[in-house]
């Protein structure tokens, strides 16, 4: 694993604060050393810190507590969701306590006429779409695991569906949260808009748990369509299927998820998935609206892709069908382990601008395939995200040097073609490098925000900056 960065440790601070916690808490604080390594465990290549304590609160209230405590004794607080972030996020370099959100998981309220639903942070994505299914209603954002929504919201989350319904920043409408002083806050009411004040949902929303906990979410919700169709078509090139899929919003197409995998994926999704699809660049599609309507969207796409060399082009209505393909998109992790036998999975994001993602893509496909790395390539490509997966001996300090050098590379790639070195993953420890590079001196008022609000550097230290 790649050494993370270690902090300052406040030992004295830290038993005070434990031995409150323990008193008040019991139970619900735990200090084996297997639960603390799961707590500070990152699911790819950063090295695991541990934090000292992991406690499990049932309110805001009891979150609210938690904090106070840590502030009076200057203790690092690191919030916990269900441990899917990939940029190390959840780890303590500075030790401190793990907020751990599993137990506040309560649906408070589902306002259907209004299309929102109030939930705590612990509950996940695929637990509420399962409250939600019965009133027609469900959650757009599908970042692939099945990540806390509280989570979700920290890192503000994409995945699949972004193309159309945008990612959590543009799905939040108002959060609670303990503030780093143990001031519990809301930043706005249920109303859809509002003019009132700064932005504090946006800010919190992506601030990685630097800025403070959530406790709650009033979260935007969508209709079940009344049909889904999904196609897939597969392309020549990565050149290709991204001139089809720039054609396909420049047309206005209202489709709702537009995945890419190039031909390693496909390979290894069908050794995976047991398919058998064309081993070349493919295009995974889905179509939301009326029978009609979802039918004739995918049948203007099939046309176009006809143009760039598409072929092998399938729709499908069924769910039986469609949820066999999401699926084997959804396994392609999985899938992508098998390629290499024994080794790890180095994970990264960048995004670009769709017209420069071709060139992203094959720069990057190129560059690992001198290094002599197996890197699959999977993106949400209405918008421009990719990710790749390098597969390491992670025993061999030159070969994860040499990925390290690889991530850097791309990330710079991914900047001077006027995107950003991380689409969805966040910052977290491992993207830090490359905030300067790509924002400049937006990242001192970044620092500014952070100490005013934490002046103390309480709220998961060590990440972003």
């Amino acid at each position: 694993m790649v050494q993370a960065a270690a902090l300052p440790r406040n030992e004295t601070g830290i038993k005070t604060a434990l031995d409150l916690l323990k008193q008040r808490f019991g139970e619900r604080m735990q200090t084996g050393a297997a639960i603390r390594e799961q707590h500070g465990h990152t699911t790819t290549w950063i090295e695991t810190q541990a934090p000292d304590a992991v406690l499990f609160p049932e309110s805001t209230e009891e979150v609210a507590e938690i904090v106070r405590v840590c502030a009076a004794h200057k203790v690092p607080v690191i919030p916990f969701g269900t441990g899917t972030s990939l940029e190390g996020h959840v780890n303590a370099p500075a030790g401190g306590v793990s907020v751990d959100m599993a137990r506040m998981n309560r649906i408070l309220a589902v306002n259907a006429q209004d299309l929102d639903c109030v939930v705590q942070p612990g509950v996940t994505r695929e637990d509420l779409n399962t409250h939600l299914r019965d009133q027609g209603l469900f959650f757009p954002i599908d970042p692939g695991a099945n990540a806390s929504l509280g989570g979700m919201a920290a890192t503000r989350a994409s995945g699949t569906n972004a193309v159309r319904y945008g990612t959590m920043k543009d799905n939040v409408i108002a959060l609670e949260a303990v503030m780093p002083d143990g001031e519990i806050i809301r930043t706005a009411q249920r109303a859809k808009k509002t003019s009132a004040g700064y932005d504090l949902t946006r800010l919190l929303v992506g601030s990685e748990g630097t800025l403070g906990l959530i406790t709650e979410l009033t979260l935007r919700l969508q209709g079940i369509p009344e049909a889904i169709t999904a196609a897939r078509c597969s392309f020549p090139s990565v050149d290709a299927a991204s001139q089809a899929v720039m054609m396909t919003i420049q047309y206005g197409i209202p489709v709702a998820r537009i995945e890419l995998l190039d031909e390693v994926s496909v390979k290894a999704a069908n050794a995976y998935s047991k398919l058998d699809l064309p081993e070349t660049p493919l295009l995974l599609l889905e179509f939301h609206g009326s029978e009609a309507g979802a039918a004739e969207q995918a049948e203007t796409f099939g046309a176009i892709a006809e143009e760039f060399g598409g072929s092998d082009f399938k729709a499908t209505g069924t769910t039986e069908e469609r949820n066999a393909l999401w699926q084997a998109r959804h396994d392609m992790y999985w899938a992508s382990m098998g390629i290499r036998p024994g080794a790890k999975g180095m994970s990264t994001d960048v995004c670009v601008p769709i017209s420069n993602l071709a060139t992203c893509v094959t720069q990057a496909q190129a560059r690992a395939a001198e290094l002599g790395f197996p890197a699959p390539v999977v993106g949400h490509v209405g918008d421009g995200n990719f990710h790749m997966l390098l597969l390491i001996d992670m025993e061999s300090a030159a070969e994860t040097a040499r990925a390290e050098d690889f991530i850097g590379w791309l990330n710079d790639l991914a900047i001077s073609l006027d995107g950003t070195c991380t689409g969805e993953h966040g910052i977290g420890q491992g993207k830090m490098p490359y905030l300067a590079k790509e924002l400049g001196p937006a990242t001192r008022y970044m620092r500014a925000i952070k100490a005013a609000i934490d002046p103390d550097n309480i709220m998961n230290p060590g990440k972003i900056f």
